[in-house]
């Protein structure tokens, strides 16, 4: 949804021009996750002063602007703080105004940037205004700014904390959310929080840190840390007014190896691929960590000591992503880009888990609980869009190999039924982000019910990855257009090798296994032979389907999915009407459509349902209708009578990933034709980190 960035110095000489260009390449990195505005805050001339630039549409219109602003772009800073944010408008038209940052008053005393939703903004509001305060959006975000403004108007006399104040302010919201606040009255300073909305903060010092994790701070604990009096040093000894120089914690002072305090900066993201070309070092915040930055350190608060599943510490690690990853290099976009990744990335899914000579599978992430998901009652697959679809494609497999009931639910509706869960059941969550809300929410109904929780996910340190019991990273490299593509492959495989390790003690499933673990190898070399046929893809969207206004896509038993993914990349990408049916649901309805003028794609690769499918061709043509075929090289009788795609044959199950290549690139060439975003397209965000 919304991306934000935030950048912070300490000790090291940058000017303004520096600072902004910054953070505008910031926002460049996170134009994938879909928005229709930006703005940003940057410090002013004056530590009471705070600039806040906004602009309707793209990033570079807010660079824009601010190239042309009258302002000193060479003034140095040894310390200043600056955020940024793109909007996916929820509350209110993307408009200037509307857009973020927002601020609490006419002097930008708070000023901040929020991804997620306030559920009970309107009762803050209420309140609010009551107290005088006047609106001047439509946000929900903006009762936040003022929320702040007035809880400190209310404890001006008692030297509050910046910290202090955004716990009192967290403490009456609802709902998800990300926050960077900044305040003129905390010049310097940077406090960042989360709750369902995702978060990190990247570090960069010249010097080694001598530590490699924080300490998390709980309220007024009684173990907190206490300063000594006397330090021989002398870094540590108190001012004049009782308070330390320095506080004393290393894994929170960030000091060099020598002991000294060091130049650093901090970048905050809501994403890594806005990070990793300044640092590979971040840290992940976990929900209701309180974040504060300032002179250099680095302290991570919370409202209250948890129950112990919390970590004490917040450990940095390193990212393991390239910035020429995150980059279209020489394709057009990234969605073509990640298409034709696919051949790498579903050999990254199986590197070092698949051992094609001896047949077998290893999953480390789900090793400690193998025993456990044998014994299980059910599985039950949640997952939003094309994760539900990947889950959908492998279910059958599942059943197959484990012999284990399995149902697939999406996520929204499982929890609108309030669905029975027990401590038997293992619940699978599917998520390329691992922090789409509803996944998310789900996820943590079932973890309530004592139910086995395992995430299959595309993102190390996100919500999902970090929550759940056991996993599998489906590593299929940074995916940055919109509609999903590589990553479907990458979790169609994750599942097959989830089902090929939870059947590996079935002696009556070897040869099944075998037959599996063979057609895994060929794989890479199937998506080539498929990709090599963009050409023809690419005349066949041009002289056949760019001019329709639907398009229905049939299919049956494992290429059901193909065709439900098939029609949602379609109609994302192109903004087409079309629909994935069921070939046996046919004459229940859908055949009524049926006519000279309704374009089909019917995908008839051979399997144990093919003649069923021959069925449902016959019933096509008996009404007139003229469908493209998707079926295997070489069989002759489709390929002389109709119009066909060609793919190469595997073992059924795995099908479904080389018909979906075609599809995909159908969808892009229809986007491509009808001039439009293929990366952005309309109303859509890479990651729903909200209902």
């Amino acid at each position: 949804m919304c991306g934000i960035f935030g950048y912070l110095n300490f000790l090291v000489e940058r000017d303004r021009r520096f600072v902004l260009d910054t953070l505008i390449k910031g926002l460049s990195r996170l134009e994938y996750r879909g928005y229709d505005s930006a703005g940003l805050a940057v410090d002013g001339d004056t530590e009471d002063q705070t600039f806040i630039f906004k602009q309707v549409g793209k990033v570079a219109a807010l660079k824009k602007l601010v190239d042309t602003q009258e302002i000193d772009f060479e003034k140095s800073y040894i310390s200043h703080c600056g955020m940024a944010h793109t909007r996916w408008a929820t509350h209110g038209q993307p408009s200037q105004l509307n857009s973020h940052p927002h601020r609490s008053d006419n002097h930008n005393e708070f000023t901040l940037v929020h991804n997620g939703i306030i559920t009970n903004y309107k009762e803050i509001k209420t309140l609010l205004e009551k107290k005088g305060f006047s609106f001047e959006t439509e946000t929900d975000t903006e009762c936040v700014a003022k929320l702040t403004k007035y809880l400190y108007d209310s404890q001006k006399n008692s030297d509050i904390t910046f910290t202090d104040l955004v716990k009192m302010v967290v403490k009456e919201l609802e709902g998800s959310f990300a926050f960077i606040f900044k305040s003129t009255h905390f010049p310097n300073e940077i406090v960042a929080t989360r709750r369902g909305s995702p978060l990190l903060i990247g570090v960069k010092t010249a010097k080694k840190l001598k530590v490699d994790f924080v300490d998390v701070e709980f309220g007024n604990a009684p173990d907190a840390i206490n300063i000594p009096d006397k330090d021989p040093t002398g870094f540590m000894d108190p001012t004049e007014g009782g308070r330390p120089q320095m506080n004393r914690s290393l894994s929170r002072a960030f000091m060099s190896e020598d002991g000294m305090p060091q130049p650093i900066e901090f970048f905050l993201a809501s994403d890594a691929s806005a990070i990793v070309e300044h640092t590979k070092r971040v840290l992940y915040l976990e929900d209701d960590d309180i974040a504060h930055i300032a002179d250099g350190e680095l302290h991570i608060h919370r409202l209250r000591r948890d129950d112990g599943n919390s970590p004490a510490t917040r450990s940095i690690q390193t990212l393991e992503i390239e910035l020429a990853e995150i980059m279209k290099g020489s394709f057009d976009h990234f969605m073509q880009k990640e298409i034709y990744e696919q051949p790498e990335s579903v050999v990254n899914t199986m590197r070092g888990r698949v051992n094609f000579e001896t047949h077998k599978v290893t999953l480390g992430g789900l090793r400690g609980y193998l025993s456990i998901i044998r014994r299980a009652r059910r599985i039950v697959f949640i997952a939003c869009g094309t994760s539900f679809h990947s889950c959908l494609a492998t279910r059958a497999i599942f059943e197959e190999l484990t012999e284990i009931p399995s149902q697939v639910d999406l996520a929204s509706d499982f929890l609108d039924r309030r669905t029975p869960i027990f401590r038997d059941d293992v619940c699978v969550f599917v998520s390329q982000s691992g922090e789409t809300a509803d996944t998310i929410m789900a996820m943590r109904y079932c973890l309530e019910r004592g139910a086995v929780c395992v995430g299959i996910t595309n993102t190390v340190g996100s919500s999902i990855s970090r929550e759940t019991h056991c996993g599998v990273h489906i590593n299929a490299g940074p995916e940055i257009g919109v509609a999903s593509t590589k990553a479907y492959t990458s979790q169609y495989i994750a599942l097959v090798m989830m089902a090929i390790q939870l059947s590996e003690d079935r002696l009556s499933t070897t040869k099944r296994r075998e037959e599996i673990i063979d057609g895994l190898y060929r794989l890479p070399g199937h998506v080539k032979e498929v990709l090599a046929q963009d050409a023809n893809l690419q005349k066949l969207a041009e002289e056949t389907l760019s001019k329709e206004k639907s398009l229905l896509l049939m299919g049956r038993g494992y290429q059901n999915a193909t065709c439900l993914e098939g029609a949602l990349k379609i109609k994302e990408i192109s903004y087409m009407h079309s629909e994935g049916i069921l070939a046996g649901e046919l004459k229940h309805g859908p055949l009524a459509l049926i006519d000279e003028n309704m374009p089909v794609i019917l995908i008839m690769t051979k399997d144990s349902l093919y003649p069923k499918v021959q069925s449902a061709l016959q019933q096509v043509t008996a009404r007139k209708g003229q469908p493209i075929i998707i079926c295997n090289t070489g069989d002759d009788n489709l390929i002389r009578d109709y119009k066909t795609i060609q793919v190469p044959q595997t073992a059924d199950c795995l099908q479904g990933l080389i018909n979906i290549i075609p599809l995909q690139l159908l969808s892009y060439y229809l986007a491509v034709l009808g001039n439009i975003d293929v990366d952005f397209p309309r109303n859509l965000a890479k990651s729903v980190t909200v209902e």
